[in-house]
């Protein structure tokens, strides 16, 4: 995760940083080549919440399957991530537990503007999809709660993300727009032990130090 030294960052409407070419080219690959089956949802209700029973997460019986998985796991757990990340970011992670979700969002998904403050004290988008037409698919972002304000949107990219420190102003979403393919992407946040669903966690038993 060396990147983050080199991240651009935006203050408008709050604080991101935007990320290229976070991982290696081998593990982009692997993580696309992962054999889960893109979940059949009903999209209506614009919250990710809403199927959390097809939801794929990188938890320990995952991590055991898959070497790639274990891999991204243990280096986003790492001291030497964390420190990076606290310095580049200006967070404290310590005692937070490690949470990374796969997502694959298919035509007709769209999730409604939303801050993810609570729990989480970090969450870091990382697109994976190399498809030719996904160069719209990425994080929209916001400067309040309705649909209207509406800014701009993150261009989407294979291997490159978008960082923020969840708060009352970050808010962010996707719009309803063609998805011609899989939109494939990781969510990485670190939580707090607020988090109830200790079984979505990559270390359950493992806080960051």
């Amino acid at each position: 995760m060396g990147c983050l030294h080199a991240t651009n960052t935006d203050s408008a409407p709050y604080d991101h940083w935007i990320l290229e070419n976070p991982l290696d080219d081998e593990v982009i690959e692997a993580l696309l080549d992962l054999p889960f089956e893109v979940p059949k949802v009903d999209c209506s209700d614009g919250r990710r919440e809403a199927y959390n029973s097809t939801r794929r997460f990188f938890d320990p019986a995952v991590l055991d399957e898959f070497e790639v998985c274990k891999m991204v796991a243990e280096t986003m757990q790492s001291q030497e991530t964390v420190s990076v990340i606290q310095d580049t970011c200006g967070v404290d992670l310590k005692g937070s537990s490690l949470r990374i979700e796969y997502v694959m969002d298919r035509d007709e998904f769209w999730l409604e503007p939303h801050t993810d403050i609570g729990a989480k004290r970090f969450t870091m988008l990382i697109y994976l999809s190399p498809d030719p037409e996904s160069d719209t698919w990425g994080t929209d972002i916001y400067e309040g709660p309705g649909p209207e304000t509406y800014l701009a949107t993150v261009p989407f990219k294979s291997n490159r993300g978008l960082i923020f420190l969840p708060g009352e102003d970050t808010w962010h979403g996707f719009r309803k727009r063609p998805i011609n393919g899989i939109r494939r992407a990781l969510i990485v946040n670190y939580v707090s032990d607020e988090w109830r669903a200790r079984h979505e966690l990559c270390f359950p038993e493992s806080r960051i130090g």
